[in-house]
């Protein structure tokens, strides 16, 4: 199978465990990889016959910057339920990286990889 891939989609969220961090918005980048067949896109050069990453973008953007989760865990996992559910991807891999939370590194975040069931 081909993989669509999203990298480095910056959104700002409430994101966070302390006091501090549920008052002000932080930076969460997500890397999406979603497995997907090109094969009928690549002959027919329709859009609609091809994974949108566009229109995967703006309903990730428009759904974590609107969110306010206290863990990335519950982030990632209602960001894979959307793209499995919303967007019948059969597979992904998604990465999120919550930006400058610890002191000395670019970021921390988790990986994770769900399919459809």
């Amino acid at each position: 199978m081909d993989i669509v891939y999203l990298n480095n989609l910056r959104i700002e969220t409430i994101i966070g465990i302390y006091d501090w961090e549920r008052k002000i918005k932080q930076t969460v980048s997500l890397d999406l990889e979603m497995v997907t067949d090109v094969a009928k896109a690549a002959m027919s050069d329709d859009i609609n016959d091809a994974c949108d990453y566009k229109a995967v973008a703006k309903r990730l953007i428009d759904f974590v910057g609107n969110s306010e989760f206290f863990l990335i865990e519950t982030l990632a996992e209602q960001v894979s339920q959307i793209i499995l559910q919303e967007f019948k991807i059969p597979w992904l891999r998604l990465k999120v990286d919550k930006l400058d939370a610890v002191r000395g590194a670019q970021g921390v975040g988790i990986i994770i990889e769900r399919s459809q069931s």
